[in-house]
């Protein structure tokens, strides 16, 4: 009787110490997640797209604009921020450009069920599109912005000028994602550890979580201070990007048969070296499965083509809109590029 009282008396101790770091964890979470958005505010205009709202940076065509209107669709714990610091200067005024925080991401709302997946959130860009009175554009998609792209190209045909794949998942991979995925999207822990843990533990990665998504080339020195990659951090944002990652492969599994339905004009750009997504499976698969599609391989690039080969990127743009480009011979060139760097290294 003595040694079962001392016992519950232990765990009754053991839970309530649980409770308090847990409660300490969770204060301290919302004090950093306001200082990250203080630190990063809002750069876009949210837009009501149907009981919940989209956030975009809207900017507009210069009088000699010479593209059609340009989206892009950011990748996982990304935000419009990203896309934004790789096209936003070099494009300003030659297109009508629509930068968008997806559903549950940066400044946006997440909606409801349906933006768990990529179709819905493809949906929500092709409603954000008619609210900005965008008819058809050219649809940029990076890493998994890939899968809303190539989803998009298959449910709003209508609303595509073209399609540009930069380092793209797209296709069903061998293996999975990583635990915290899987933790972070499932009921009742899920929202604990978004509001206790996930955040302190991604603050002591961020720098090594970056350089690993720009290698083996180097990542821009103010890269983390002007796209705001802490924003993911925050619960809310954290449990979205969660379910968004852990709810891919699934997708994907079903929804790639459908990518032979595109017909609009495509481009895919990817490295042969990205540590991220295997290119040989996503992007070799939508230059098999997209007709008439032009896969643009650079040895030596990881998985940001959009900041290590934005002139590539910007040249398919130009290729859709009908300029005579030679990607090909851009792409060597960077290789060469890349391989003199190797050396001085």
């Amino acid at each position: 009787m003595f040694l079962a009282t001392r016992i519950g008396l232990a765990l009754l101790i053991f839970f309530l110490v649980l409770i308090a770091v847990l409660a300490a964890l969770a204060i301290a979470t919302q004090i950093r997640a306001r200082a990250i958005t203080a630190q990063t505010p809002n750069i876009g205009e949210l837009t009501d797209v149907g009981g919940y709202s989209l956030n975009a940076l809207h900017v507009p065509a210069g009088p000699e604009a010479d593209l059609p209107p340009i989206v892009f669709i950011h990748g996982a714990s990304g935000n419009l921020r990203d896309q934004a610091g790789a096209f936003l200067e070099p494009l300003r005024g030659r297109a009508e450009l629509l930068f968008v925080d997806r559903p549950g991401h940066g400044y946006s709302e997440r909606g409801g069920p349906e933006n768990d997946t990529p179709d819905g959130q493809a949906n929500a860009i092709a409603k954000l599109m008619e609210k900005k009175g965008i008819e058809r554009a050219i649809i940029v998609g990076h890493s998994f912005g890939g899968a809303i792209t190539a989803s998009f190209g298959v449910l709003h045909p209508d609303k595509v000028e073209g399609l540009i794949f930069l380092a793209a998942a797209t296709h069903p991979w061998p293996g999975g994602v990583d635990w915290y995925y899987h933790l972070a999207s499932a009921p009742v822990i899920g929202p604990i550890f978004c509001h206790t843990l996930a955040l302190h533990a991604g603050m002591m990665r961020i720098e090594a979580a970056t350089d690993h998504v720009f290698a083996p080339n180097p990542r821009p020195a103010d890269y983390i201070e002007h796209t705001g990659p802490t924003l993911v951090l925050r619960p809310a944002t954290f449990r979205s990007n969660a379910k968004d990652v852990a709810g891919l492969h699934a997708y994907v599994t079903g929804f790639s048969p459908r990518y032979r339905e595109i017909e609009k004009p495509t481009v895919v750009i990817t490295g042969d070296s990205d540590e991220i997504v295997l290119e040989e499976i996503h992007s070799k698969g939508l230059a098999r499965d997209i007709n008439g599609s032009d896969l643009v391989w650079i040895k030596g690039l990881g998985h940001k083509p959009d900041y290590i080969v934005t002139d590539i990127a910007i040249a398919a743009l130009e290729k859709i809109a009908g300029r005579d480009r030679d990607l090909q011979a851009m792409a060597r060139a960077a290789e060469q590029l890349f391989l003199m760097e190797g050396t001085k290294q």
